[in-house]
């Protein structure tokens, strides 16, 4: 019995001993994580979207200025960017994406903007909307109608959310929008003019603000008497496009900074009916938990 008794008190040390351990290993490992550098932290990767987008060149730009090259920025797409976003945020990781707004994201999740000292980013940005130089005579209702076009970041976020969170087509989203502001709608038709021809080709890129507002315009042109073509493309093929009178208006030029190289190529064949948005922004972009503030902070 005694004999049992010391191998039943060995075991329970040994136990014992090995759950000491353990407890040490575990808190040794969570310290690990509180002292890892924030660009571990953040996995040493920028998710970005379209590579040759303003915004990717930009952040170039900051990895460079801000001494961030133990960092990757990663080519994705709006969709790539949003979908990372979710796991992080989902899995309560540190993430930092290329972000801009107007976007349903900032209505979705907590987020904030890493602050930019060195201005690498720009200040306030605004969506023009360009035409073929031909338009006004071509489709002078038309080409009026886009003139008019105008509304507020709020606008296009109230679309951007029945698209992505309540998952509405983009049409039916459209059509909701057009009907629940109609008054706004009234004040973009031109009354007495000329309708002209009777298609009308848009192009934009497939960012959640460019399908929003492309489909409002296009509902709207359709409203007037117009068949209107839709024609999704990357940002370099939308400026070839509008540039080269594939495309009769584009309602998706970010200016000055996002769109600025592919403007430059194209601004003597095109016009520029002005901002139909302002007050745009973009920049580095992380969950509101991440306790860093700055760009500069990423370096550490």
């Amino acid at each position: 019995m005694l004999r049992w008794s010391k191998v039943l008190a060995v075991i329970a040390a040994v136990v014992m001993l090995g759950a000491f351990v353990a407890g040490c290993g575990g808190g040794t490992e969570n310290a690990g994580d509180d002292q890892a550098s924030v660009r571990d932290k953040f996995g040493g990767r920028i998710v970005g979207i379209e590579p040759g987008a303003g915004i990717m060149k930009a952040t170039e730009k900051a990895i460079k200025e801000y001494g961030l090259e133990g960092y990757e920025l990663q080519d994705s797409s709006s969709a790539g960017m949003v979908a990372a976003l979710k796991k992080a945020i989902n899995d309560k990781e540190w993430i930092v994406v290329t972000g801009w707004t107007p976007h349903w994201k900032f209505a979705k999740w907590d987020l904030k903007y890493l602050e930019d000292p060195k201005g690498i980013y720009g200040g306030e940005e605004e969506i023009d909307t360009i035409v073929t130089p031909t338009l006004k005579d071509e489709a002078p209702a038309a080409y009026q109608m886009l003139d008019n076009f105008y509304w507020k970041p709020s606008d296009m976020e109230a679309v951007m959310l029945d698209i992505n969170v309540n998952e509405m087509d983009p049409d039916a989203a459209a059509e909701k929008f057009i009907k629940e502001h109609q008054d706004m709608v009234n004040e973009w038709i031109p009354e007495g003019v000329e309708k002209g021809k009777d298609k009308i080709v848009l192009g934009y890129v497939e960012w959640d603000s460019e399908i929003a507002s492309t489909h409002v315009v296009k509902h709207v042109l359709m409203k007037m008497g117009y068949d209107v073509e839709l024609q999704a493309v990357d940002a370099g093929v939308m400026w070839q496009g509008i540039g080269a009178g594939s495309f009769d208006a584009i309602v998706a030029a970010w200016l000055p900074t996002t769109h600025k190289d592919y403007y430059e190529k194209v601004k003597d064949k095109v016009e520029n009916l002005g901002p139909n948005l302002e007050g745009t922004r973009i920049g580095l972009v992380v969950p509101k938990y991440v306790t860093i503030d700055s760009i500069e902070d990423m370096a550490q």
